[in-house]
């Protein structure tokens, strides 16, 4: 995927990830960057084209694949987390309200997007996902269930748009200095950092990034003889 030139939606553009993404990518000389927000008044950065797009209300994702159908490029960033383990009990609802963003606001905007992006050639899908998509200590147990079924969801996709031409890439990071993370008193990564390496690897054409060395260490730590997902320790 060549950035120069691409039209690229962002959702969840306004801040954190998905502003570095904005910046990034016009410094990379994409020709335009769809910076898609729940409330468009809060997208600033000079540059971009404002968008309103909440990825948990359908007629918004339909209407804005109606408005971006020259994009080449989708990034799926838009997220939310709650702390609390699966045994609160407010743990159904708090699941719920976080898998209509973080999976089903994914697997949506994507498919609303995959025609717009075979009829431009095939383009390209960056779904930000998370080292959390493969340990669940229960810190944000319905955080790190979600971002688990959307890195599912993503594989699955692989498969489901090669035939189109659409290179679909996994992003997983560990902490990231962002609001998201300001209450963690644990080393972080920069967003830009993050977002540098993400493409970088979309331009080399990999089909997943592990963006910070945590990351790296965690998927290594799958295949261990008590892998990483277990408790550790006993």
């Amino acid at each position: 995927m060549n950035i120069e030139n691409a039209v690229v939606l962002i959702t969840g553009a306004n801040r954190g990830i998905g502003l570095a993404f904005a910046r990034e990518l016009l410094a990379r000389g994409a020709r335009k960057v769809y910076a898609a927000a729940r409330d468009p008044a809060t997208v600033t950065l000079a540059g971009v084209q404002a968008l309103r797009l909440d990825v948990t209300q359908p007629e918004q994702i339909a209407a804005a694949a109606e408005m971006a159908a020259d994009v080449t490029l989708v990034i799926n960033n838009a997220g939310i987390a709650q702390p609390g383990g699966f045994l609160a009990e407010d743990s159904e609802a708090v699941a719920r309200r976080i898998f209509e963003t973080n999976f089903f606001g994914v697997l949506n905007v994507s498919k609303a997007f995959a025609r717009v992006l075979k009829a431009n050639g095939g383009g390209a899908l960056i779904n930000v996902l998370s080292v959390a998509s493969w340990v669940n200590g229960g810190e944000l147990a319905a955080y790190s269930a979600s971002k688990s079924a959307a890195w599912s969801l993503t594989n699955a996709l692989r498969h489901e748009l090669a035939g189109q031409k659409t290179q679909v890439l996994g992003l997983h990071m560990a902490y990231v200095d962002t609001d998201l993370t300001r209450g963690f008193d644990v080393p972080k990564t920069s967003a830009e950092e993050i977002v540098q390496r993400a493409l970088d690897g979309l331009a080399a054409g990999a089909d997943e990034v592990l963006a910070d060395a945590l990351t790296q260490q965690v998927r290594q730590g799958l295949t261990a003889p008590r892998p990483v997902y277990l408790p550790q320790g006993q």
